[in-house]
This record gives C-alpha cells, sequence and structure tokens, in this order.
C-alpha cells in the first residue's frame, strides 16, 4: 500500500501554528501585568480613613477636628445623645458642666467607627453642624437639657 503522508500536506488546513498560542499567553500576561499595575497605582492614590485629630471642651458642648469630612450619624438614646462618625481616632472621655448639670462624654472606637456618648442625669438634646476651617473638618456638637 501507498502511504498517504504526502497527501495529507496538501490538504487546505495548513499545520498547526505554535505562534498563536504564544501570543495568546503574551497578551494575557500583558492584561494581567497592567490589571496588577492599576491596582497599585489605585492603592497608592487612595486616601486612608479619616482621622480624629482633637477633642476641644466648649462652653456648651464639644467641637471634634478631623482631617477631613466624614460621614456622621446622629441618635437621640433614652435620654443620651450619641454620634457616629465613620473615622478613626483614640478613646477619650471627660466631663463638661451644662447649665449647672455635669454631662460626661467619651469617644470610642467600634466596629463601625468612632462613637460619641454625651450622657447626663437628666434627659439630653443634642444638634451638631460640620464645617472646613483650620485645614480639616470642625463638629461642633452642643447639647442641652431636654425641652419639649
Amino acid at each position: 500500500m501507498r502511504s498517504t503522508e504526502v497527501e495529507d500536506r496538501r490538504h487546505s488546513t495548513g499545520a498547526h501554528d505554535p505562534m498563536r498560542r504564544i501570543r495568546r499567553t503574551f497578551f494575557g500576561s500583558l492584561v494581567l501585568i497592567g490589571l496588577l499595575v492599576g491596582l497599585m497605582i489605585g492603592r497608592l492614590t487612595a486616601p486612608g480613613p479619616v482621622q480624629l485629630e482633637a477633642v476641644q471642651v466648649l462652653p456648651q458642648g464639644l467641637s471634634l477636628r478631623f482631617d477631613r469630612k466624614p460621614e456622621t450619624y446622629d441618635e437621640h438614646l433614652e435620654g443620651a445623645f450619641a454620634l457616629l462618625f465613620q473615622a478613626e481616632g483614640e478613646a477619650q472621655s471627660g466631663q463638661l458642666q451644662i447649665d449647672g448639670m455635669p454631662v460626661a462624654w467619651r469617644v470610642q472606637q467600634t466596629e463601625k467607627g468612632l462613637l460619641l456618648h454625651l450622657v447626663a442625669a437628666r434627659r439630653l438634646q443634642g444638634q451638631w453642624h460640620g464645617a472646613r476651617g483650620d485645614g480639616g473638618w470642625q463638629v461642633e456638637v452642643s447639647v442641652s437639657p431636654w425641652r419639649p
């Protein structure tokens, strides 16, 4: 019998091109390297968490200074006033006098951020507002006895 080896080479489908697989691997590697470099650059330029820089006692409340604007949530809890800041900082506590009434305050780190509690013997009513100032974000918290 005759061999068909010579006839097989004459078919319309060419021989397997090994360069095609190498090109696909090369371009896949370029895409992966580009993705990783982009992620590293994004990580370097992304801002870190908001930081609490200072807490000052005011005559009617507290002043908190952050490096930039934090997300803030407030709540009146059974006579106490609480603020939750999406920020990081050191735990602090103290006491202030409002209309002759002692008010204890505490800043503590929780899973959700910094929590500021203001508690007194009588029910409290609190308000806050924030504004840009001194190269950061200033939050003024004022509390007073509850007035129905």
